[in-house]
């Protein structure tokens, strides 16, 4: 039996971090339902304290997904949530992405990534196989691989 499932990141601003991840890995964000969220409020299953309007639009205040530009045919595992936490990072991530760059995109990718807010960690190499390991802008870990 295959299972879909979705990764979940602990954020301390979800939405913001969630668009710094959809520009590094080529995803789109994942479109907030006004109409929905309005109903949910005025029906009393949320308050208007469950809610922001991020980049003029109105999200849910705990959470930000992001999809597969290909949308749910592109499989399980096709989104990432961003879910707001109230304490920071403190320690190393004990899973994380590895993200694909593509072979002689390494440099440019982490130059790109960087100057978006990102923090380069380390560097490694096993045999052939080089990989960069950065944190995005709230200290979470991912590596950049050829």
């Amino acid at each position: 039996m295959a299972f879909n499932y979705q990764v979940v990141i602990d954020s301390a601003d979800p939405h913001t971090l969630a668009g710094w991840w959809a520009e590094a890995v080529g995803w789109d964000l994942e479109p907030s339902n006004e109409a929905f969220i309005r109903q949910m409020v005025a029906a009393g299953h949320a308050t208007e304290a469950d809610t922001k309007t991020h980049n003029g639009v109105l999200v849910w205040a705990v959470g930000q997904a992001i999809v597969h530009p290909d949308g749910k045919d592109a499989g399980p595992g096709s989104r990432i949530l961003f879910q707001a936490v109230p304490e920071p990072k403190t320690v190393k991530n004990r899973v994380h992405l590895d993200v694909k760059v593509g072979e002689g995109n390494l440099e440019s990718e982490l130059a790109r990534l960087t100057a978006a807010g990102a923090t380069e960690l380390h560097r490694g190499q096993q045999g052939p196989s080089r990989w960069v390991t950065i944190a995005d802008p709230e200290g979470n870990e991912l590596c950049l691989h050829s």
